[in-house]
């Protein structure tokens, strides 16, 4: 065999390619009752994953971006997975053997992508809006250099200003209302009251938010809470 003959890097790696592609779709098309369920539940299994991952992660990274739309997208994979292979991937294939509008098998040649990309356009949309059902509270759990310290923070964010307090408070020195990083208001004396105007709040991931830091004597945080109004 030439040089000439034989197969380069690049034609190799172009078949392994185009073979991987090919598997990837028998897969995603394959319309066993058994295949949808296992594509279905594991679609699934992913989406919360992602979901609940990304709520646990926005705990300690507030402001990130990326995050917020990966919450988003496990949050509609929940709903979009089994959708997907429950009933589009079935009713595309139907449609591709036996629609004899031109119109008709058009969609249903492109069913895969029209798919796809309406359920990108959903994530945007959610990750952006950031409805509060997406989004879990998993800040209050997490405390910062830990301490003995039992507190209940009570919070009304309804009105202006927003206001909290502590209904049980243990080994706490003081409480310090936080937002932006910077000091906001805070309260020796029980019930440690602190208040904040609305308009100097932060934006964070769902909204205008703020931080409770519950101090020991020597002003180390002992426990801190997130809020978001």
């Amino acid at each position: 065999m030439t040089d000439a003959s034989r197969p380069t890097t690049r034609t190799r790696l172009g078949g392994i390619v185009r073979q991987a592609w090919r598997d990837f779709l028998s897969v995603y098309y394959a319309n066993t009752p058994v295949w949808r369920w296992l594509k279905s539940g594991a679609l699934v299994f992913l989406g919360f994953f992602l979901w609940m991952g990304g709520n646990v992660l926005t705990a300690y990274w507030t402001e990130a971006i990326a995050l917020r739309y990966a919450i988003a997208y496990g949050f509609v994979l929940i709903g979009w997975g089994p959708l997907t292979h429950l009933l589009v991937v079935p009713a595309v294939i139907r449609l591709r053997r036996t629609a004899e509008n031109p119109t008709v098998r058009r969609i249903a040649r492109n069913g895969s992508t029209i798919n796809f990309t309406t359920f990108l356009v959903i994530v945007a949309l959610v990750g952006t809006l950031a409805p509060g059902v997406m989004l879990l509270d998993f800040s209050s759990g997490f405390g910062a250099d830990g301490g003995d310290v039992t507190a209940d923070l009570v919070c009304e964010t309804g009105g202006d200003p927003i206001t909290c307090e502590l209904e049980t408070a243990e080994g706490v020195d003081h409480v310090v209302l936080l937002s932006g990083g910077e000091e906001i208001d805070r309260s020796g004396e029980p019930p440690y009251a602190v208040s904040a105007p609305r308009e100097s709040l932060s934006d964070g991931p769902s909204g205008a938010q703020f931080v409770v830091e519950l101090r020991g004597l020597n002003g180390e945080t002992l426990r801190r809470f997130v809020r978001t109004v």
